[in-house]
């Protein structure tokens, strides 16, 4: 898994740079596209005192640094005054300099000091004016890291999770998957409504905001090099069609919909969806049983909520595991994904556990705070 998640950075860097260079007009349009429907997270930077702080710092080493060149050098110069140049000289000549004001009374005679101001002090100039408008240059420079945000995440998006829809499913889905270990810079939210996807940037999750019916909206969320997706809308027919769009773009990916009613679930199978949950169907089976036995239906939330009580685990057969019973695991086995085939606990050919198999596991869930 961590072969497959490392990401070819050689090829990203020679690509960010050629996208800064050059852009064709169709790359043009797409990142124009992408950056008005893709929503990186919000990076926190620093407090504007600091900011205007550190430019005073910056343009006073500029000041700094132009008046130990000019004091380096400063027979080369001539005082109009007395004809010498001294240190304090030096700082008023750097000042006049530097904001552009120039009187003229302190001047470069000789060719070393002005070879000196044609290197080095008018770069400095330029970089001291930089700093004082630095207020217009951020904006312009955040809006090209904004850029660079999301052509660098375009290129180096793979094997991530796309979730479709962020209503009440589609974030308990999320906080499932960051549950179990799944960063949040590999999940993407899919969503059409501008609030939900504002939503899911405050949780710190990259979004895509468009009808994720569309193609061209689930390329944006690099569906085609998704390893899984899920469909969580609000409408049946609408997830009929994102599973089929999907599935067309991917072939290879994990597809989970989310349905409301169980007739539908054979057009989303065939729309190419390899699990469908039945939303209306489940809540009725746990009502029937919060009927019959409420300590079960208790039992059954506590495995399907996650960081609280009991949860289920899938995990790979250890090394002391291999050759073992079942019963002799650390954690209560309740089944086995061996191959192809799902082998409950009762199974009898379930004898003795092997290499490759995948073990269905009920522990006690760590909380968050012991996570961290």
């Amino acid at each position: 898994m961590k072969d497959q998640e490392r990401q070819p950075t050689g090829p990203v860097r020679l690509s960010l740079v050629r996208s800064l260079w050059y852009r064709s007009r169709r790359e043009a349009r797409d990142d124009a596209e992408a950056g008005r429907s893709i929503t990186m997270p919000v990076s926190v930077g620093a407090p504007p005192l600091q900011q205007v702080l550190r430019r005073l710092a910056m343009g006073l080493l500029v000041l700094a640094l132009t008046t130990l060149i000019v004091y380096a050098d400063h027979e080369g110069y001539n005082d109009n005054s007395d004809g010498s140049v001294d240190f304090l000289d030096s700082a008023y000549y750097a000042t006049v300099t530097l904001s552009t004001t120039g009187y003229g009374d302190i001047t470069p005679v000789s060719d070393t000091a002005r070879l000196v101001n044609i290197l080095v002090i008018t770069p400095l100039r330029v970089l001291f004016l930089i700093i004082l408008v630095g207020t217009t240059l951020e904006v312009l420079t955040e809006r090209t890291r904004q850029q660079v945000r999301i052509h660098r995440w375009r290129m180096r998006t793979r094997d991530h999770v796309v979730v479709v829809g962020y209503g009440t499913k589609g974030r308990h889905a999320v906080q499932t998957l960051v549950g179990q270990g799944i960063a949040k810079e590999r999940i993407v939210v899919v969503d059409a409504q501008r609030k939900a996807t504002e939503a899911a940037g405050d949780d710190g999750l990259v979004t895509v905001t468009g009808d994720a019916t569309h193609s061209e909206v689930l390329r944006r969320a690099e569906v085609p090099h998704a390893s899984r997706v899920i469909v969580a809308p609000q409408r049946d027919d609408t997830a009929a069609l994102v599973t089929l769009t999907a599935r067309q773009l991917n072939r290879r990916a994990t597809i989970v919909v989310a349905a409301r009613e169980d007739e539908n679930v054979p057009l989303l199978r065939q729309s190419g969806a390899n699990t469908v949950v039945t939303s209306s169907s489940s809540a009725g089976r746990l009502l029937g049983v919060s009927m019959i036995s409420p300590t079960v239906a208790k039992t059954l939330e506590d495995l399907m909520t996650l960081g609280s009580g009991l949860t289920l685990v899938e995990r790979p057969v250890t090394e002391g595991e291999a050759g073992q019973s079942p019963r002799s695991s650390a954690d209560l086995v309740v089944a086995v994904v061996r191959g192809r085939q799902l082998l409950d606990y009762a199974d009898p050919r379930l004898t003795r556990l092997q290499e490759g198999d995948r073990v269905i596991t009920v522990r006690r869930a760590v909380p968050a705070a012991e996570q961290v």
